[in-house]
């Protein structure tokens, strides 16, 4: 079966160059792209409901960029306004780099880990004397919280966001020979949009083990996994299947 068409269940890249236009380019294939999922923020007044006074935190550990995004709305409702002397715990460089959309980068005190949260225990055996705040959304990876317990750290989670299936009606009667996944949320999104989805030629695309066991509990074949030694990104993935799928 060759492949055409592609809808990946995640916002379109900004970036020009994105490895989705290379990967349209070199394999003559149509990519879409719609979020199977969205993040809606949670009211300063359900934050205040979870017993979360901003005043009494030293640190935040922020483990993604809807975190800062959130952290610092949240802030501004509530009218705190965030000191100098913050200290930050972020997960990955990104998500610090992201973190100058609100804060002078050099004048603040921000601790990087590499990618993984356990990267930042080091850190936090440092500073284990702060009052640390994770704004998060109402899914966490209970990893997480483990690190921190473990480490007898004084830490309170906020849930200042939430992650939210969106409504994929119009998608109904359109068809695409691969649909690629990227979380569990997304499967969930497909299930809940179409019951009663039949997958037949459909090929499933899924990026990291949570989402291949939920496409996997859901009965869904799964044609495409990411990342592999041979292929460490979803679109060297799916650029690799198509060249075998599209032969001659």
């Amino acid at each position: 079966m060759k492949v055409k068409t592609i809808l990946v269940s995640q916002p379109e890249p900004k970036m020009e160059n994105s490895p989705y236009s290379k990967l349209i380019e070199k394999s003559k294939v149509k990519v879409d792209f719609r979020p199977f999922i969205h993040v809606e923020g949670e009211t300063a007044k359900s934050v205040r409901q979870q017993k979360i006074d901003l005043n009494e935190y030293t640190a935040i550990i922020l483990t993604s960029r809807n975190a800062v995004d959130h952290f610092f709305r949240i802030a501004e409702e509530m009218r705190f306004k965030v000191p100098d002397t913050m200290k930050y715990f972020c997960q990955s460089e990104a998500v610090a780099y992201y973190l100058q959309k609100y804060v002078v980068y050099r004048k603040r005190k921000i601790y990087v880990g590499q990618r993984m949260f356990n990267d930042l225990i080091p850190m936090f055996k440092k500073y284990k004397d702060e009052k640390f705040l994770l704004p998060s959304s109402d899914t966490l990876k209970s990893d997480i919280p483990k690190v921190l317990d473990d480490l007898k750290l004084n830490w309170k989670r906020g849930i200042f966001y939430k992650t939210v299936i969106s409504d994929l009606s119009d998608l109904r009667d359109v068809y695409y020979d691969i649909l690629v996944f990227f979380s569990p949320s997304g499967i969930e999104s497909l299930l809940q949009n179409f019951p009663d989805f039949k997958q037949n030629d459909t090929r499933i695309a899924v990026f990291g083990n949570s989402t291949v066991k939920a496409a996997t509990d859901a009965g869904l074949r799964i044609d495409i996994k990411a990342p592999t030694p041979e292929t460490p990104s979803m679109t060297m993935a799916l650029q690799k299947y198509i060249a075998d799928a599209n032969k001659g």
